[in-house]
């Protein structure tokens, strides 16, 4: 049984000529419907009750507003805002002078508490009303059990993580000052995010669609990208190509060749692509991100010489961890059964990837994750989930071919086909290419969102080769 458990995960990896995907996209995005908003309520409501908590304040900004927004539908376009949630239902909003204007469109009602406090730098703040008095009119009473919801869940060993908050300092002692010594303020981040029992870590059909869209858009841009690649070409020329009709990125977007990241620039800038360069692009939608790096050449006689063997030492091995970490996804699987099979893979301390191997995504690119050591948490249906192991190996150029998946049972497949079905067809052609060309035998329940999920060109000046797997 272990020799055959060690032929399942060592698979024969070939750099080969195969046709790359040609999927397309999805052309617009799917709106989150009334029920969907309703079930997100309701959900969040029944983890209040279980928790024991009579109210929610729930803080969003411009980067950290997806939790607000699964609530609200929209998040904040400049400012801060704060959602009151009661165990009745009850909601408030408190929000800043810009964001005024949004407190009709929310998908859930709300009476509004104006808070200036949470507008711009020098914008009118004529009230006359404290901050604790503002939060007090959203529904923060002395001796009350509030959670306080912030962006991060705190998993710290050493720590007491309920008291810990990923919030500006202004709120929570805001709302510590008002609940007082016969009061409670606890984290309640993970009623939203924690990997196994959070509201937004499953996702329904509509949810599903709606996330395709990012997702095959952001990988549909990387091949756009990828095919360009020309020496001569700088980072902004190539970068051109990752832009999609004015949708906002979830991470930083990341076109860089040779030594990243020089003077501490982060985004593209006027250099150009050399041959024999190590290259890297990084793209991310909410739903999705993809990520692919290698080397500007088009075959190993054209890499420097210090890395003569980088297809060998470094490609090859990280490919073979990618496929056993789609092959091995199916409901059920906990997430440390995943980090030791892919520690058996790729072993940490030759390969030194630190970070778990695989996470959750959904409005933002790291929701949370479900795959570390001794992890009893299962793989569920309605999951989204990113394909992410960063392997580093000292004096090579990395390499990375990051997508994500949705986990779907029979029930939830057919919903998605019967409601979506072009999405479906979307999804059902990604999993003919991924097992046909790249052969990579994947779980009914695993549905790729990326038109390149397992595709991967480590020499990037080779347009018609990559990596896939020969049984």
């Amino acid at each position: 049984m272990e020799k055959e458990t060690q032929h399942r995960l060592f698979k024969t990896v070939t750099y080969a000529q195969i046709p790359k995907p040609t999927t397309r996209p999805a052309p617009a995005p799917v709106d989150l419907t009334d029920d969907t908003l309703e079930l997100h309520k309701t959900k969040i409501l029944q983890r209040m009750q279980a928790a024991g908590l009579e109210l929610l304040v729930i803080y969003a900004d411009r980067e950290h507003g997806t939790n607000f927004g699964y609530l609200t539908g929209y998040e904040p376009r400049f400012e801060e805002a704060v959602l009151t949630l009661h165990a009745s239902g009850t909601a408030k909003l408190m929000l800043g002078n810009e964001s005024l204007r949004m407190a009709p469109y929310s998908r859930i009602p709300a009476e509004v508490v104006h808070t200036p406090h949470f507008s711009l730098p020098n914008q009118p703040m004529a009230n006359t009303r404290t901050l604790i008095e503002l939060m007090g009119d959203a529904g923060v009473k002395p001796g009350m059990q509030v959670g306080l919801v912030g962006w991060k869940l705190f998993t710290s060993a050493v720590d007491d993580n309920t008291q810990m908050f990923a919030v500006p300092s202004f709120i929570a002692d805001a709302v510590k000052n008002i609940t007082g010594m016969h009061g409670r303020v606890l984290n309640a981040t993970g009623l939203f995010i924690d990997p196994d029992h959070g509201a937004r870590v499953r996702m329904n059909a509509n949810e599903i669609a709606h996330y395709e869209f990012g997702a095959s858009q952001a990988s549909d841009r990387v091949l756009r990208l990828l095919d360009k690649l020309e020496p001569g070409l700088t980072e902004m020329e190539l970068a051109h190509e990752l832009a999609v009709y004015g949708q906002p990125n979830n991470v930083q977007t990341i076109c860089a060749t040779g030594d990243r990241f020089t003077n501490a620039v982060v985004a593209p800038r006027d250099k150009p692509v050399r041959a024999g360069d190590k290259f890297s692009a990084t793209l991310g939608y909410r739903g999705g991100l993809t990520s692919r790096s290698g080397y500007v050449v088009s075959s190993a006689d054209e890499l420097p010489q210090e890395v003569a063997d980088y297809m060998d030492a470094v490609a090859i091995p990280y490919y073979r961890a990618a496929v056993t970490w789609y092959e091995r996804l199916e409901i059920g699987l906990t997430g440390g059964a995943m980090y030791e099979v892919i520690e058996a893979v790729l072993p940490k301390s030759r390969y030194h990837w630190h970070l778990n191997p695989g996470h959750l995504t959904a409005g933002e690119e790291w929701l949370s994750s479900p795959f570390y050591p001794q992890s009893d948490i299962p793989v569920q249906s309605g999951m989204l989930l990113q394909m992410d192991i960063i392997p580093s190996v000292p004096g090579y150029g990395g390499a990375s071919a990051e997508d994500g998946v949705a986990i779907a049972d029979e029930k939830l497949r057919r919903e998605l086909a019967d409601t979506y079905p072009d999405v479906w067809a979307r999804i059902a052609e990604r999993r003919a290419y991924m097992e046909k060309v790249l052969g990579i035998a994947l779980k009914p329940e695993v549905l790729p969102l990326s038109n390149l999920n397992g595709y991967f060109r480590p020499f990037l000046l080779n347009k018609a080769f990559a990596l896939n797997v020969k049984e």
